[in-house]
This record gives structure tokens, C-alpha cells and sequence, in this order.
């Protein structure tokens, strides 16, 4: 049976990959992916908000007295001790590409075009086999248009792709106006994967002390909805391969994907949940499933239920969405109570 998957340029041994997270953010944690099953390692973003923020700090302690006693400048360590910029986690993808032999991504969210450019020509050059492209933005400026804000990806991808000698992917939001034009779009400015689709936390409120507070939830089974059908739609009418994510919780959520029309499938809440190894569970119910079904590789059942080719393409559309109202039985309007 032949697992193999192609993705990003990218061949992979199965489809299984281990998203961002923080199982990525050391080097034993990429190995023990490795060893666990993974066919790839996204690597934890580097964000550079946190490396401006970092340079600030160090720039307010070097220079707080500085004007008044230049003898002042002695209490402080060198500046390369201060670790500021991304040589921290250069050095960890570089490690991590010799120590692995699995393809080792790296993860970039910026906030400046010369952020996006800057940053992803230092990791096309560390070691990363690529580059994920995590556009973490919620355009909550009312004088923001939904154009500049598709703009705003392509000129990433674009600045991003101008700098790199390696494969560079795109996590995309849902919540554009058009995402099948969005990712035809994105296939024209070079994107070499796109990302189904980015997970924005939500906070919550805390009523006992009236504030704001994190709240990290854990995807669920029942999120692959919507990854799963768009997936499904885009399936073969775009050339840029697809990847999975949110929602995989066991074999079953691997399968769905792969039938939809995914060519990796990338789980994060699984991992935390279970432990590295559970990517080997994940693989091995797959492949159990594909004997039971007589599929002899994962390029012959992908896109089995893409909107493509399945028999009622309606299923995925305006008249499904009709069908399903009017199938529902509510207990209480047929009780007559």
C-alpha cells in the first residue's frame, strides 16, 4: 500500500503532519514528532511583533541613564547576550534540518511587507525544506476595505516568495468574500501550498473580574466542516496543492480530508491531546481503512467526494443547504406540543 503524498514540492511518506505548535518549539519536541510518526514538522511561528518588542526592551536598557553616566553602559551584558532578532529560532531550524530526516517547515506571521521579505529570505536560508506563511489578521478597521484586505496576502505571498529558495505555503482565513477567487489568486502570485484554513482564537470574558481573558480551546471532530468543504470544492480546479487542518481528531477526520481532496492533513490539538505517537495511530487507521476499502494508495482515494466527482455536486451547494432545512424533524412540532 503506497501512503505517499506530495505537498508544498514536498514528498512525504503519508499525509499525517504535524502542524505549529508547541511540540515544535524545541529540538527534542521535533524529534520525538519525528519518532511519533509525523510525515513533516510545521515548526511554532516566529512572530515579529515579539522581535521588535525584544529590540525595544533592550534598546529602553541600554540606553535608560546612558545620557547622565556613560559608565553606565558597564552594567549592562553585551547586546548579542540579549538574543535579540531570530537567531534563536534560525538556529533551531538549522539544528532541527540536520537531526531530522523528515521536511522541517518553518512558520512566519509579520506585520510589515519588509517583515514578510526580510524574514523569509533568513529562513529559506537556515535549513527549512519551506516556509509557511501564517497571515494571523482580523481587518477590524470599519475604513478597511475587503480589497485592501485580500491585498494584504498577496503582497505577503509575494514578498515572501521574492526572497525565498524554498517552497512557500500560505494559511489562509475563511472569511473572505470569495476564497475560491482568493485561492485562484494566490496560485497566480506563486503560492507552492495553501492552508485550510487559519484558526483565530477567540477571548472570552471574565464576569468575576469584568475584563477580557484568553482562552485557548482545543479544536473539535465537528470543525472539519468547513475546511472539509471547501477543500472539497477546490479540488481540481486549482493547481495549488491543498493542505487540511482544524478538527483531526482520530483516522476518521484524516480520511474525510483525504477523500475531500487534501494532499497532507495537519493536526495540532490531537498531538497536545494524546502525545506525539498518536500521529502513528492516526497513519495506521487510515491505512487499516484504505485495505477494508481496496484503495492501494492515497493518490487513488484523494478527492473521492470532491464536489467534482461525486454524483449530486449539489450536495455542496445552495440547494443541499434547502434539502437539509426541510429534511429536519423537530420532536416537539411533530409531538404537537
Amino acid at each position: 500500500m503506497n501512503l505517499s503524498t506530495r505537498y508544498m514540492g514536498l514528498d512525504l511518506q503519508h499525509p499525517v503532519v504535524a502542524s505549529a505548535s508547541p511540540l515544535s518549539s524545541s529540538l527534542d519536541g521535533i524529534k520525538r514528532l519525528e519518532d511519533g510518526g509525523a510525515a513533516a514538522v510545521v515548526m511554532f511561528s516566529l512572530f515579529e511583533e515579539q522581535l521588535q518588542q525584544e529590540m525595544a526592551s533592550v534598546e529602553h536598557l541600554t540606553a535608560v541613564g546612558a545620557e547622565s553616566f556613560a559608565e553606565s553602559l558597564s552594567y549592562f551584558s553585551a547586546i548579542d547576550d540579549y538574543h535579540v532578532g531570530p537567531d534563536r529560532y534560525l538556529d533551531l531550524v538549522c539544528r532541527a534540518a540536520e537531526a531530522v530526516d523528515i521536511p522541517v517547515i518553518a512558520s512566519l506571521n509579520c506585520v510589515t511587507p519588509e517583515g514578510w521579505s526580510d524574514y523569509a529570505h533568513l529562513l529559506s536560508e537556515s535549513g527549512a525544506s519551506g516556509i509557511e506563511l501564517n497571515v494571523y489578521y482580523l481587518p477590524a478597521d470599519p475604513d478597511m476595505s475587503g480589497e485592501a484586505v485580500e491585498q494584504r496576502y498577496l503582497d505577503a505571498l509575494t514578498a515572501a516568495k521574492a526572497a525565498s529558495v524554498v517552497p512557500v505555503g500560505l494559511k489562509i482565513s475563511p472569511y473572505f468574500s470569495a476564497v475560491a477567487h482568493m485561492a485562484r489568486r494566490f496560485e497566480a502570485a506563486g503560492a507552492d501550498g495553501l492552508v485550510l484554513f487559519n484558526r483565530f482564537y477567540q477571548p472570552d470574558f471574565d464576569l468575576d473580574e469584568l475584563a477580557v481573558a484568553p482562552d485557548l480551546q482545543l479544536s473539535e471532530a465537528e470543525e472539519i466542516r468547513l475546511p472539509l468543504r471547501w477543500i472539497a470544492m477546490l479540488h481540481g480546479r486549482i493547481g495549488v496543492p491543498l493542505a487540511a487542518t482544524t478538527g483531526v481528531q482520530g483516522p476518521p477526520e484524516v480520511i474525510k480530508y483525504l477523500l475531500a481532496g487534501a494532499d497532507a492533513v495537519m493536526t495540532t490539538s490531537a498531538l497536545l491531546r494524546h502525545g506525539p505517537a498518536y500521529c502513528r495511530s492516526l497513519v495506521e487507521g487510515l491505512a487499516e481503512w484504505m485495505d477494508r476499502r481496496g484503495y492501494d494508495s492515497v493518490a487513488e482515494m484523494k478527492g473521492a467526494l470532491s464536489q467534482q466527482r461525486v454524483a449530486d455536486p449539489t450536495a455542496f451547494a445552495r440547494a443541499n443547504y434547502i434539502r437539509m432545512l426541510e429534511g429536519w424533524k423537530n420532536p416537539y412540532l411533530l409531538s404537537g406540543t
